[in-house]
């Protein structure tokens, strides 16, 4: 055993939050007392289990955390803080959030959020990676400092929600501070690990439905999730032997919103406080960077206290000596963020809808409540009052996401000594991916809400007669058309032998891994050319993108399906067509009069709704359409049996 546990290094988990971060383990020592191996966060050397995800930049190393939290009043353009709501994102995706930010936000390569923040007489301009890197490595040497080992793997966690971008984004960020980041593991996943941790000992929380409702600091996320617990195992020091059947953690669903979470609600508690400064003292004092530094702290703290009082009162210095003081109801509050609860619950309702079918008339267990803005009693009655029962707060709502990480990264450490497993986790995908079709249509290869691991493939061909190069573009969304869906990448298989359209047989895979990061390879298999991408995009989905994604999918399903239908028909009529007049031309003159004509007519039907349809798709019927190409197909039998006598005769088949 003990061969084992040295052979192995500790792996952390950490919770990267938008407004504090985390980092906790489980199952170090791997042996020895079960008490002690339990999952636990690690504190800094002040006893804070917290570190605000906040860094100041200067002329020499950033400062991180708590100091730099506190004096982001003192220093508003240095100060950076919520930089995880800018991972993956463009400048347009986080246009809605600069108003609220005191440093500056620019445009990168690609268009992609940048940090801009003066430094001595010039300025520098930091990526939103590095700026959670500095976060990670805060964490990392807490950690190290905690454990007495070095720290240098980590289960790191993130939104739901969060698109390939995003989750690269996070690893990118890791590897800059010096940690590989094994695996990534969706916030509200690891809430229900950590809350699974009494499955085993004996609470009564055995197989259920549970929904964990996570209300963050930057992020919105709700996930439905059936909760399977194994026999326990035989190990020493209680741990699960390698015979012990894995407690299994299945999501159902996932909805969610990136751009929604405490710092919204702290926006709107801005909006008010701003408003009063304006109209107390003018527009430019409101304007002054230190000042909203100062108002946004505020806004924070007012927000903290409304979750215990009916009441706070609020007191801001001004410049020139002055102060301004308001009294903020918990009544006013609630009325300000009523319409931001709702959305949460908006997303509540349709993860529901998503799992009805595998749910089969089985009702919640539980709803387990995660993130810091889950404190505000507005959010715990109305989600009480949705699902019909009261929201389960037994395990620190800021704390539940890196104890559950750490369960993971325990599981992991485990796998490495041969201890055996603890628990599977089962995720999901938020949105479906595929390919662009000819006429703009989408092959759906995966589908939202599979589970990960997972891995797809479909066969495609040419359109063109001699095509040696195809182009393949990768999809994100749920509409039918390749307009409507978020383009993740693109990439091309060359070097295709020139054959006629139709022929090369061309097979896709999508294969996406548990940290739900899609690659993507084709090959051609009649000349065994191949091709394979790992889909990056250079930033990923705003929230109003991912509502609009999902919303319109639902809206339009019926009109899509329709288009998508006749978009194929288009495609497949222009390659039987291309055949047919093809044959026609060799071998019209051996066809009975009748049958010519037959066919003709079919020809020139098929071809005038198809022009029909590439011109207006509304002006033809999908029935019609489908109608008039079986036509063409019966009509042609006799001429491929002319075609195929013929193919016969001059190869003296007959002789042989």
């Amino acid at each position: 055993m003990q061969n084992a546990t040295t052979a192995v290094e500790p792996i952390v988990g950490i919770d990267l939050g938008t407004t504090n971060s985390l980092v906790a383990v489980a199952m170090w020592p791997l042996t020895g007392d079960a008490a002690a191996r339990a999952p636990r966060v690690l504190p800094d050397d002040a006893g804070l289990a917290m570190c605000p995800s906040v860094v100041r930049f200067g002329e020499g190393e950033p400062v991180v955390g708590v100091e730099a939290k506190q004096r982001a009043a003192e220093f508003p353009l240095t100060t950076v803080g919520s930089v995880k709501r800018l991972m993956g994102r463009s400048l347009a995706d986080a246009a809605g959030d600069l108003p609220y930010l005191s440093y500056k936000v620019v445009a990168g390569p690609a268009a992609t959020a940048r940090v801009e923040v003066p430094v001595g007489d010039g300025v520098k301009v930091v990526s939103p990676q590095e700026v959670s890197a500095y976060v990670l490595r805060a964490l990392r040497e807490q950690a190290s400092a905690r454990l007495g080992v070095p720290v240098r793997k980590a289960v790191v966690t993130v939104p739901a929600y969060f698109d390939d971008a995003q989750r690269q984004a996070t690893r990118d960020a890791g590897r800059i501070a010096g940690l590989e980041v094994v695996r990534i593991v969706n916030e509200p996943t690891a809430a229900a690990l950590a809350y699974g941790l009494g499955l085993r000992a004996g609470s009564g929380l055995r197989d259920q439905v549970i929904v964990v409702y996570d209300f963050g600091g930057g992020t919105f996320d709700v996930s439905v999730l059936r909760l399977v617990a194994g026999e326990a195992g035989g190990g020493a020091g209680g741990e699960a032997g390698p015979a012990a059947a894995a407690d299994a953690f299945q999501v159902l669903s996932t909805a969610g919103d990136t751009h929604l979470g405490g710092d919204d609600v702290d926006h709107l508690v801005m909006q008010w406080l701003l408003g009063e400064i304006a109209a107390e003292a003018g527009q430019e004092i409101a304007a002054v960077p230190g000042v909203r530094s100062a108002v946004q702290a505020a806004a924070e703290r007012a927000k903290i206290a409304l979750s215990d009082a009916e009441s706070t009162e609020v007191v801001l210095p001004l410049p020139g000596g002055r102060r301004l003081v308001r009294v903020l109801g918990r009544g006013q509050l609630e009325a300000m963020i009523m319409p931001l609860v709702e959305r949460t619950l908006e997303c509540c309702k349709r993860a529901m809808r998503d799992a009805a079918k595998q749910l089969a008339g089985e009702s919640v267990s539980a709803v387990v409540m995660v993130g810091g803005s889950t404190r505000i009693p507005l959010v715990r009655r109305r989600v009480a009052e949705v699902f019909g029962c009261e929201p389960y707060t037994a395990v620190d709502p800021d704390q539940v996401v890196a104890l559950g990480a750490a369960v993971q990264a325990g599981v992991l450490m485990q796998q490495q000594a041969g201890l055996g497993r603890s628990a599977v986790l089962l995720d999901v995908l938020p949105l479906s991916l595929g390919l662009e079709t000819v006429g703009g249509a989408v092959a759906k290869l995966i589908f939202r809400n599979s589970a990960t691991p997972c891995r797809a493939s479909e066969m495609f061909s040419t359109s063109v007669d001699g095509q040696t190069s195809i182009k393949l573009s990768v999809l994100q969304g749920e509409r039918e058309m390749a307009a409507d869906c978020r383009l993740l990448g693109t990439f091309h298989l060359r070097g295709i032998p020139p054959m006629p359209a139709g022929i090369p047989q061309v097979r896709v895979e999508f294969a996406v891994d548990a940290n739900g990061v899609l690659s993507v390879s084709a090959v051609e298999q009649r000349s065994g050319k191949r091709a394979a991408v790992q889909i990056v995009p250079n930033h990923g989905l705003s929230a109003e993108e991912v509502e609009r994604i999902e919303l319109e999918s639902f809206k339009h399903a019926r009109e899509d399906m329709t288009r998508h239908r006749i978009a194929d028909l288009i495609a497949n009529s222009a390659l039987d067509l291309h055949w047919i007049n093809r044959q026609l031309k060799q071998h019209a003159a051996k066809l009975e009069t009748a049958s010519r004509e037959q066919l003709e007519g079919a020809v020139t039907r098929l071809s005038e709704l198809a022009a029909a349809a590439r011109q207006d798709w509304r002006s033809v019927s999908a029935d019609e359409f489908h109608k008039v190409k079986e036509s063409l197909d019966r009509a042609s039998m006799r001429l491929h049996e002319v075609a195929i006598a013929e193919s016969l005769r001059s190869q003296n088949i007959g002789d042989r």
